[in-house]
């Protein structure tokens, strides 16, 4: 009875957390710069979508729906996000750097040599540094042959918050920015040293498209704290 009980709040987390996104976002106005160049990519569902952890809320509500396979981690915020996730449409694959990263990434990987299908991972995730790329997503990249689409958004109107991510929560009915950047592609006979190269391309595209999004509402202060 403990266990069903536990499963039926969790899940009403999810739902809840799902209903406040829709809602914040309805009404919000919300501006794509960039979308056109990485569009095949997006119809082709064969790519992996690459964001920071401060900037998740608008783009879950974005691509809510794509049957995408995102890892997640196996932390107690994890939770409340697969929850919300999956209630956005999405599979959620639990792990990270620190707790079944490997396995997490072996089924990762599996879902998109065997679907047809996005994936989706935050790189400076789940606990940081912040803005800092982990090995992991290139390796997701070398091995499934999908290229990385790098995106963002900042908001007119948002509240910054103090945590390491300095996670960002848009206003209600405020302007948003949504930024795709230029896709990394990591062939798969890269070497260690284009692997890092790779990493440090996609780290610098998402720290620049967050920037650019940023400095629309005259937030670069914020961007860079």
């Amino acid at each position: 009875m403990g266990g069903w009980v536990k499963e039926r709040r969790w899940q009403l987390v999810g739902l809840l957390g799902k209903w406040l996104i829709d809602g914040l976002f309805f009404a919000s106005r919300i501006d794509t710069v960039g979308k056109a160049q990485v569009q095949d990519l997006l119809d082709s569902r064969r790519f992996i979508l690459a964001f920071w952890h401060s900037r998740i809320l608008l783009v879950s509500y974005l691509f809510k729906g794509w049957n995408g396979a995102i890892l997640v981690s196996r932390s107690d915020d994890g939770e409340i996000i697969a929850r919300v996730l999956q209630c956005q449409g999405h599979e959620t694959i639990r792990g990270s750097t620190g707790k079944g990263g490997l396995r997490a990434l072996a089924r990762q990987i599996k879902c998109l040599k065997e679907q047809r299908r996005p994936g989706v991972v935050i790189p400076d995730g789940p606990q940081g540094p912040r803005h800092r790329v982990q090995p992991g997503i290139i390796i997701l990249a070398q091995k499934t042959g999908c290229p990385i689409v790098p995106v963002t958004y900042s908001a007119r109107k948002a509240k910054i918050f103090g945590s390491w991510d300095r996670f960002m929560l848009p206003r209600p009915f405020t302007r948003c920015r949504v930024v795709f950047g230029d896709p990394v592609r990591v062939a798969a006979d890269a070497g260690k040293e284009d692997l890092a190269a790779r990493r440090r391309q996609l780290e610098t595209e998402l720290c620049r498209i967050t920037d650019d999004a940023d400095r629309f509402f005259n937030h670069d202060a914020e961007s860079r704290v």
